[in-house]
C-alpha cells in the first residue's frame, strides 16, 4: 500500500496500535528529509484520531495517512472510509482559524479524487478542514450534484459524532476500502501541474493516462527516446514530427524527453524550446516555485535551474547566429508549426539583429543549427493542426520544404496523420521526402485537456467551420458532462462562472486579440498583464485570472488551459446567416479580411480560445447598439442565433 498511502489500517487496528509504531511506518516511506515539524504534526494527528475514533459506535471502517492525490502529485493528510463515505481530512495542527486557501485545497483534493480516481466516481466524498486551535464551527451540509460535499470546518473536538452525523445524513452502501484504494487513477493534469510532477521525477505514465489507455504518452515518449538512442549509435541526423489533437499532451511528451536528459553533461542532453513567451515564463516560474518549496532552496536558485530546462526559442536562435555549435544534441521545438516563414524571419533578422544577409525561414535556420553537430543530432518537432495564429507563421510546410531543399540526408519520422490535410495546407507533403519512416505512435489522438469532453475539439472544429448540424449532433452528448452556455449579459456570465468553480479550479476571461469593440462592454483586449500573476496568482490576488478583470487573448493562453472559461465574442468573426465573415478592426472601423492567410489566423484564434476550458465554458455576445456604428446589433445577432443552433444553451 506504500505507494498509495504511507500508512493504512482498519479503524480497530489503528486505535490499538502504539503511536510510535504508526509514526515509524510513516517516517520509513517518506521520501524527503523529515523535519521535526512533520513528525510532531503526525503525532498530533494520530493522538487526536485514536481518541476520537475509539468513541465511534460502529468502527467498521478504514484509515489512510498521506494518501496520494493523482493529479496534484500531493498527498491528503488523512482519508477515512466510514459508513460508505470517503472523508478527506486536511489537518492544520496549531492553526487558530479556517483559512479560505486551506478550504480550497481540501475541496481540491476531494474533487480530484472524484474526477480522476476510478473508485471515487460514484462515492459521496466529504472534505474536512481540521484546524486544531480554531473555534467550534456549526455544521452546515451542502452536497453538489456530483456527490461532493462543501468543505466542513472542525477543530477535531467531537470529530466522532461529526462523522456519525454525516454518515446518518447521507446513508450509503458500504464498500471494500482496499479495493477502492487500489482502483485505477486516470489523471489529466494541467500542463503546469504535469510539468511540476515531471520535474519532481514522477513518471509520465503516472501523470496522464487516457481512459482507453491505447497509445498513451508513455508509448510516444519511449518511442522518441528509442529514436534518440538509435540516432546516437548509428550517427544519424533525425527529425521526429509529433502530431496530436489540441490538448492531447504533445507539450507534455516534449517536457518528458527534456527532463529525461536535462543534465548538460549527459551525452543526450536535451532542451525544450518554445516561441510561446507566456508558456515559457509561466512554466519556468511554476517549476521554480514548486522546486523551492520541495527542496528548500531560494526561488532565484530554483529559477536558474528551471530556465535551463525550458527556454525561449528566440534566445536559442540568437545565440546560434555566430555559427557556434549548440551544447544540446536534442532540441525539442514546441508548436513548431508557428516558426516564422522566410519573409518574417529575414525581416526580423535584418532589422532587429543586424544581419543584412539573412535570407531563410526559421525552420531552415533551426535545422541548420542542429546540423552543425558533426556526428548526430535529433530535432523533435511538436506540431498542432490549425493553430497558426500570427503573421508569418510557416506551418508544417516550412519544415518540410527546408528538409526537402537543404537537408535530404536527415531521417524523418512521423505518423500517417502528418500526411493529412489538417497539418499541410500547401503543395509539398511529407510523402515527397526521402528517408521517411512512419510510426503510428507519433500521433496523439485523444485530448486530455478536457477530461470531461474528449469530443470538444471536434465540436469546436465544426463550429468554426460553420457546420451547425454536425456541431449540434456532437453537442448532445457533450453537454451531459461539459456545460456549453451562451448569454448576452456579461454580469450574469461572470456570476455563473464563479458559481461553477470549486476548490483550486481556475476561471478566466478570454477574447480574440482583435475583439477591440468589446471594450465598450468592459472587456479590454489591449490591456497588458503579467502572465505569471494571471495564471499562478492565488484566488485572493486581484491580478489573477480568477478575478475575471484582465482579459487574455489567444496569444496569452495558447498551450495553457483553465478549468472554466468566459469567452467574449466580438464582430471580427461574425455569421451572416449562411457563413462566417472575417473582419479586422483598424483605426475607427471594421475592414474585411481578404487574404486567405489572414482569415485562417482569425479562425485559429477562435479555435484556440474555444479549446482552453477543461470543464465548461460560457460565451458572451454583446447586444450591440444603434448609437455606435462599430457595434450594430446585426453584427452580433446572427452569430448568436448560429451558436444556439450549434448546441450552446442560453443561460
Amino acid at each position: 500500500m506504500s505507494n498509495r498511502a504511507f500508512y493504512s489500517a482498519d479503524i480497530e487496528t489503528f486505535i490499538s496500535t502504539a503511536q510510535e509504531e504508526i509514526i515509524g511506518t510513516l517516517s520509513k516511506v517518506h521520501t524527503q528529509q523529515l523535519e521535526h515539524q512533520q513528525t510532531s504534526a503526525w503525532f498530533a494527528q494520530v493522538e487526536l484520531l485514536q481518541k476520537e475514533l475509539s468513541k465511534l459506535r460502529c468502527r467498521t471502517g478504514y484509515i489512510f495517512f498521506e494518501f496520494l492525490i493523482p493529479r496534484m502529485g500531493r498527498r491528503a493528510d488523512v482519508i477515512i472510509i466510514l459508513g460508505g463515505i470517503v472523508f478527506v481530512i486536511e489537518f492544520k495542527v496549531g492553526a487558530n482559524s479556517y483559512y479560505s486557501e486551506d478550504l480550497r485545497q481540501c475541496l481540491g483534493y476531494a474533487l480530484d479524487l472524484k474526477n480522476f480516481h476510478r473508485g471515487s466516481h460514484t462515492k459521496t466524498i466529504v472534505p474536512l478542514l481540521l484546524s486544531t486551535k480554531a473555534p467550534h464551527s456549526e455544521l452546515t451540509l451542502t452536497i453538489f450534484d456530483d456527490l461532493v460535499v462543501n468543505p466542513i470546518c472542525t477543530n477535531g473536538e467531537d470529530l466522532s459524532s461529526l462523522l456519525e452525523r454525516i454518515a446518518h445524513q447521507y446513508p450509503n452502501t458500504l464498500f471494500d476500502a482496499l479495493e477502492w484504494a487500489h482502483s485505477g487513477y486516470l489523471p489529466t493534469p494541467t500542463i503546469i501541474e504535469a510539468a511540476q510532477a515531471l520535474y519532481a521525477d514522477h513518471a509520465v505514465e503516472d501523470i496522464a493516462k487516457s481512459e482507453a489507455d491505447t497509445l498513451n504518452l508513455g508509448v510516444t515518449s519511449n518511442q522518441i527516446i528509442d529514436i534518440i538512442h538509435q540516432a546516437k549509435s548509428e550517427k544519424q541526423k533525425v527529425i521526429c514530427f509529433v502530431t496530436g489533437v489540441p490538448g492531447a499532451g504533445k507539450t507534455l511528451v516534449g517536457l518528458n524527453i527534456a527532463n529525461t536528459h536535462s543534465n548538460p553533461k549527459d551525452d543526450e542532453y536535451s532542451v525544450f524550446l518554445s516561441g510561446n513567451g507566456p508558456l515559457v515564463t509561466v512554466l519556468q516560474e511554476a517549476l521554480a516555485i514548486d522546486k523551492s518549496k520541495r527542496i528548500g532552496i531560494t526561488k532565484i536558485d530554483a529559477r536558474r535551474e528551471t530556465s535551463q530546462f525550458i527556454q525561449n526559442i528566440h534566445r536559442f536562435r540568437d545565440e546560434a547566429l555566430d555559427g557556434s555549435i549548440p551544447p544540446e544534441k536534442v532540441a525539442i521545438f514546441d508548436e513548431a508549426q508557428r516558426a516564422w516563414d522566410a519573409e518574417q524571419a529575414s525581416k526580423f533578422m535584418q532589422t532587429k539583429r543586424s544581419k543584412p544577409d539573412f535570407n531563410k525561414s526559421e525552420p531552415e535556420f533551426l535545422i541548420e543549427v542542429m546540423d552543425r553537430h558533426q556526428d548526430w543530432a535529433v530535432i523533435v518537432a511538436l506540431i498542432g493542426g490549425g493553430q497558426e495564429i500570427n503573421t508569418g507563421e510557416a506551418g508544417l510546410e516550412g519544415w518540410l520544404s527546408s528538409l526537402n531543399a537543404h537537408f535530404p540526408h536527415w531521417q524523418v519520422y512521423c505518423s500517417d496523420q502528418l500526411l493529412s490535410g489538417e497539418y499541410v495546407s500547401g503543395h509539398l507533403t511529407a510523402k515527397d521526402l526521402s528517408h521517411l519512416h512512419r510510426l503510428d505512435s507519433l500521433h496523439l489522438s485523444t485530448s486530455m485537456r478536457s477530461f470531461r469532453a474528449e469530443a470538444l475539439s471536434s465540436f469546436i472544429h465544426f463550429v468554426i467551420a460553420g457546420k451547425k448540424d454536425d456541431a449540434f449532433s456532437l453537442s448532445l452528448s457533450l453537454k451531459e458532462k461539459y456545460p456549453l452556455l451562451i448569454t448576452r449579459d456579461l454580469k450574469k456570465a461572470k456570476l455563473w462562472l464563479k458559481s461553477q468553480s470549486r476548490g483550486m479550479e481556475s476561471t478566466g476571461l478570454l477574447a480574440s486579440s482583435n475583439g477591440i469593440r468589446l471594450k465598450a462592454e468592459g472587456i479590454y483586449v489591449k490591456n497588458k498583464f503579467d502572465p505569471v500573476n494571471w495564471f499562478l496568482g492565488s484566488h485572493d490576488d486581484i491580478r489573477s485570472c480568477h478575478f475575471l478583470e484582465d482579459t487574455a487573448t489567444e496569444f496569452d493562453v495558447q498551450g495553457l488551459e483553465l478549468d472554466w472559461c468566459l469567452i467574449g465574442w466580438d464582430a471580427d468573426y461574425r455569421y451572416n446567416g449562411s457563413h462566417f465573415e472575417h473582419w479586422r478592426f483598424k483605426g475607427s472601423k471594421w475592414q474585411k479580411r481578404h487574404k486567405d492567410e489572414d482569415r485562417r489566423y482569425l479562425e485559429n484564434a477562435y479555435r484556440v480560445l474555444l479549446t482552453r476550458a477543461r470543464q465548461g465554458m460560457i460565451l458572451y455576445l454583446p447586444e450591440g447598439s444603434y448609437d455606435d456604428q462599430t457595434r450594430l446589433p446585426e453584427y452580433y445577432n446572427e452569430t448568436y442565433k448560429f451558436l444556439l443552433e450549434c448546441g450552446f444553451s442560453e443561460l
